[in-house]
């Protein structure tokens, strides 16, 4: 072997020596395909409760702050369930949809109307029972 350096060293070199006009560009250039679209993740958070309808009281005010500080959380996804079986987690806010596509901040099965989130919201349904709609 004639040059015992590393390949880069000697691409470097003869990238030099043909004049390659770079002055400082970047060699590697972006990404040509687009980048990923954010995803879904949950986070479990764990306490106490000395039962069920406690437990989904102090869970809907934990979400309820949640999304004042940080307005990403995804307030409709948020679920209760016992720490030992995730995989009977019920839901703590109505999500049902409006007629505009928007959807039901209220905590689950409630009884009334739908409204939609902020001041003034606009509200839908007939306001006959828990869950209508």
């Amino acid at each position: 072997m004639r040059d015992n350096r590393s390949p880069h060293w000697r691409q470097r070199r003869a990238a030099e020596a043909l004049g390659s006009g770079r002055e400082g560009r970047a060699l590697i250039g972006p990404p040509r395909r687009p980048t990923r679209p954010h995803r879904f993740f949950t986070v479990h958070l764990g306490f106490t409760a000395p039962g069920a309808a406690d437990a989904r009281e102090v869970a809907v005010a934990y979400a309820e702050a949640l999304s004042l500080l940080r307005p990403e959380v995804a307030l409709g996804a948020a679920a209760l369930s016992p720490a030992d079986a995730w995989h009977r987690a019920e839901r703590l806010f109505c999500g049902a949809v409006g007629p505009d596509g928007e959807r039901c901040v209220d905590v689950a099965d409630h009884p009334g109307f739908h409204h939609a989130p902020g001041p003034g919201g606009l509200g839908w349904g007939d306001g006959d029972g828990p869950g209508d709609g």
